[in-house]
């Protein structure tokens, strides 16, 4: 018998796999992805007690089929869907899993999913929800979160997503349209990698499963295309990230910051693998985002000790990164480099510059509150390091930040 949360990493792990099954077999996206959502409800319910099958993948195969079929032959469908239906539904959907799905399914499922949320009849933004939601397996709250908008908004964008890719061909696109769609997947993993290393709601800083799933996909695209060096360049900044999740978390969960971490229990292994590709992805062409990115992640697993870091040169990078994505998060990533170079002052100016593309966001709050710290301003620390608390839906997160704030308070 397995506890409740080891099942639920469990039916994670299977739930794109499951959906690309599915969907290779039925068609019928939405209704597919419905029906998976209540396999696994289902799988959620009664696992912890019944005990875990046999091929848990097939048991959730199997019971979305059937709950696919129901909805494929309610009355409210039979009138478009009763002759497909029937074509379709396998005589065994009620008994067992359909043929070779005891096995699991190929990795080219997952990935054909991958390029199947990226279709180009979708907007990016509906893309990468799309695919956050069916491939990632992120709540609509954590997708709305990552995306700062609210709850009810990312859900309509989900399932007007879904209805347009309706009887899509489930298949690989063509070499010409699958370069047309990676710039979106890569984003979609980079998205799906970030929550998993840093977990934006619940009791765990990190979601191993998550991340595990994020690299496993980025290396499939790699052997799809191994000579594009953003592809190489996503790949290295995971596995160089990844590298130190093992030192991120203390004996009870708590978050450990990069400069206290223990670097001895960082990945070597997974950093030189990264550090390679870096090497790799910077010889493939103009360095993009994700390159730059793993050449500053490098950098940091690179010194031996916090104090050893070269700043300058990331400094020198994250000019580069912002000049070519000047995305918020980006700059905020800069203004902590500007403040290890040129003073905590010079990193708080950068910050106020980003009020209004991140307002309301705990992690400027986070920067700010670590660079006041720095001044030495204890009391506006304080205070952001509380605000920054009240704003992160992460517990971990929330109790470092109200330990640093209590710290000061005490100081």
């Amino acid at each position: 018998m397995r506890g409740t949360r080891e099942v639920e990493d469990l039916l994670r792990r299977h739930a794109p796999q499951v959906l690309g099954a599915l969907v290779r077999r039925y068609g019928h996206f939405d209704l597919a992805e419905d029906s998976v959502q209540e396999a696994l409800l289902a799988a959620a319910q009664q696992w912890p007690g019944d005990g875990v099958p046999a091929n848990p993948r097939g048991w959730l195969i199997r019971v979305a089929a059937r709950r696919l079929t129901d909805l494929l032959r309610s009355e409210e469908a039979r009138r478009r869907r009763e002759e497909s239906a029937a074509q379709l539904t396998p005589r065994d959907a009620f008994t067992a899993p359909p043929p070779g799905e005891g096995r699991a399914p190929s990795e080219d499922d997952t990935l054909t999913l991958l390029f199947l949320c990226c279709h180009p009849e979708l907007s990016p933004a509906a893309q990468i929800a799309l695919t956050l939601r069916a491939v990632g397996g992120l709540t609509t709250l954590e997708i709305a979160r990552a995306h700062l908008v609210p709850e009810a908004t990312m859900a309509q964008r989900i399932s007007r997503a879904k209805q347009k890719i309706r009887g899509v061909p489930f298949r690989q696109p063509s070499p010409a349209d699958r370069d047309a769609r990676l710039t979106v997947v890569l984003q979609v993993l980079y998205l799906i990698f970030n929550e998993g290393y840093t977990a934006t709601t619940g009791r765990d800083l990190h979601r191993s499963d998550l991340a595990g799933e994020a690299i496993r996909l980025a290396r499939a695209v790699r052997r799809l295309l191994p000579e594009d060096g953003a592809v190489t360049g996503l790949l290295a900044l995971m596995l160089l990230t990844e590298a130190r999740s093992a030192a991120r978390t203390g004996p009870h969960g708590e978050l450990i910051p990069l400069d206290e971490q223990d670097r001895d229990r960082w990945d070597r292994e997974a950093i030189a693998e990264g550090t390679a590709l870096v090497e790799e992805a910077l010889s493939q062409g103009p360095a993009g985002a994700y390159q730059l990115q793993a050449a500053i992640a490098a950098l940091h697993d690179e010194a031996a000790t916090a104090g050893a870091t070269d700043w300058p040169q990331i400094l020198a990078l994250y000019d580069l990164l912002v000049e070519r994505a000047p995305e918020p998060m980006a700059r905020l990533g800069r203004a902590v480099a500007v403040a290890m170079v040129h003073g905590p002052r010079a990193g708080l100016a950068d910050v106020a510059e980003l009020e209004d593309r991140l307002a309301g966001h705990y992690r400027l709050d986070a920067v700010r509150a670590h660079l006041l710290e720095k001044a030495g301003d204890t009391e506006a620390a304080r205070a952001a390091y509380e605000s920054a608390a009240q704003r992160t839906l992460s517990l971990p997160e929330a109790r470092y930040l109200r330990m640093r704030a209590a710290r000061l308070e005490g100081g």
